[in-house]
């Protein structure tokens, strides 16, 4: 077992918690650091002790020690995926640091983006831009033989999407076009089974919903994409390059 694996997982479990600050605040314009943590119901500061990521929330039975509200369990959910995700991603990793850091990093920005488009069917600038330069500081930085091929998988794949977003502007929108740059720029040509997943993911969902509402208001449905590419992306950090070698294997 690789000896990154339990520190990439209280990391993540730390850095679940933040996201969650992060997908709350970001939306509402609120500052990330100012005021500390607090319940949203009565505002009252969240004691340290009360704010061990999944613990806490366990131990008060998801309510709040002041007011006794309940509180959602997307917080703990957010800071678990974001634990198991880390881990996930030094797991297959943990030998190539370039995709163990980028993994990472990615991931930390996937959490946020996928919870807040759920929320409010937008994907933030705020997110894509501080993720597409990081991604290209990293890159160059740890591979910049590798930079030139993450830049044109970006390119590619996020202009295929930008030309629909801005001719059919009630489809697909110009925030999912940027969030598939941004996979490029961390994955490379791996960003290609990622859309691929995103797609055929998304296509079942509008089904499913489809048949759930009738075809008329299925189609009147607004189904995010955002959280479709981000479990691609995933999918694209964790077995991209093998499910490309599977393709050209095959066919």
């Amino acid at each position: 077992m690789s000896a990154t694996l339990l520190p990439a997982t209280l990391f993540g479990l730390l850095i679940g918690s933040f996201l969650n600050v992060v997908s709350y605040r970001l939306p509402r314009g609120e500052s990330l650091s100012v005021p500390g943590s607090h319940c949203p119901s009565c505002e009252a500061p969240v004691k340290p002790w009360d704010n061990i990521p999944v613990l806490s929330w366990l131990l008060l039975r998801g309510r709040c020690r002041s007011c006794h509200e309940s509180i959602g369990a997307r917080y703990p959910i957010v800071e678990a995926v974001t634990a198991a995700l880390f881990a996930a991603v030094a797991l297959v990793h943990h030998q190539d640091t370039t995709k163990l850091v980028l993994g990472l990093v990615m991931v930390a920005f996937l959490v946020p983006i996928a919870a807040i488009d759920i929320d409010i069917r937008k994907i933030p600038n705020k997110l894509t831009l501080p993720a597409a330069v990081l991604a290209v500081a990293l890159g160059t930085a740890l591979d910049p033989a590798g930079e030139p091929e993450r830049l044109l998988a970006a390119l590619a794949f996020g202009g295929a999407l930008a030309l629909p977003a801005l001719l059919t502007p009630s489809g697909m929108g110009m925030g999912d076009a940027k969030l598939v740059a941004v996979l490029g720029l961390f994955l490379g040509w791996a960003v290609i089974p990622a859309f691929f997943v995103a797609f055929a993911t998304g296509t079942i969902v509008g089904i499913g919903v489809m048949i759930r509402k009738g075809m008329v208001a299925g189609r009147k449905t607004a189904v995010p994409f955002g959280p479709f590419l981000a479990l691609g992306g995933i999918v694209g950090l964790l077995a991209g390059q093998q499910l490309i070698d599977l393709y050209l294997t095959a066919f």
